[in-house]
């Protein structure tokens, strides 16, 4: 934020070093913590729908607690080696990149081999965001197969709990391999292609992620329709009664599809 309000207010379009290198370490360490925390996600909801009797004694606070504390120090160490000057070798102490530091385009400002830059890069995204979106992948492949054998509504009622987190995978992993695909096979497009992914990548998710995580909140859902239906002209109830209209629905709605009994 501070190098785009740089940009905007100053016209500044030159990042120093050590800036750059800051924001290399920032951008892509919590990069790494997001993607161990959605595969976290998935695992967590996996315990729910496929041993949900056991779910409290299995994913207790502070095992909780020890796994994000292992996640936050992966992300730490594969991104600790980077910031070293031997391993960035940067041309000069000024970097003209307009928006944003990533590894990848810092990468195209060294002169020197950098052979072993770029095995240690895919190595870190291999064993982070490869690794962890293959395994995210894996547990609903086991959860789909789970609740095959169960009747097709039980199992969309199920799956209907995911909703939220799949939303929230797509609109992480998606921005991410578009900047991969642009990297490895799209090397002579346009500038501002890159700008615009770089502004997707990482404004995007932060932006979507309070909207995909309340979806399912009928207070919320409630407030919208007021919000979008209300008219002045035309006297309406009381958000508290549509709210409390909205949650009698989403109790009595079992019932009108016929999936319980009276």
């Amino acid at each position: 934020m501070p190098t785009i309000l740089g940009l905007f207010l100053f016209n500044s379009r030159v990042i120093s070093l050590d800036a750059c290198v800051a924001q290399i370490s920032f951008i892509h360490s919590l990069q790494f913590i997001e993607s161990s925390m959605l595969l976290l996600m998935a695992f967590d909801r996996f315990i729910a729908i496929c041993n949900s009797l056991r779910y409290a004694s299995i994913l207790t606070l502070p095992r909780i607690a020890n796994i994000g504390l292992v996640f936050v120090l992966r992300a730490v160490a594969v991104i600790f080696p980077l910031p070293f000057p031997e391993t960035v070798p940067i041309l000069s102490s000024q970097c003209p990149l307009p928006f944003l530091c990533l590894y990848q385009d810092v990468m195209k400002l060294v002169r020197s081999d950098i052979t072993v830059n770029n095995i240690y890069g895919l190595f870190i995204t291999v064993i982070t965001v490869r690794l962890d979106s293959l395994l995210i992948s894996l547990s609903y492949v086991i959860l789909k197969a789970v609740l095959s054998i169960t009747s097709p509504t039980k199992c969309l009622r199920a799956l209907n709990t995911c909703v939220s987190h799949l939303c929230a995978v797509l609109l992480f992993y998606m921005p991410e391999f578009s900047l991969t695909v642009k990297h490895r096979f799209w090397k002579s497009s346009s500038p501002l292609l890159q700008i615009i992914l770089g502004y997707i990548y990482l404004l995007v998710p932060p932006l979507m992620n309070p909207i995909v995580y309340s979806m399912k909140s009928n207070h919320l859902r409630a407030r919208i329709i007021w919000v979008f239906v209300s008219n002045k002209s035309i006297h309406h109830p009381a958000p508290e009664l549509v709210t409390q209209v909205m949650a009698t629905y989403s109790i009595l709605d079992p019932y009108i599809r016929g999936n319980k009994s009276y």
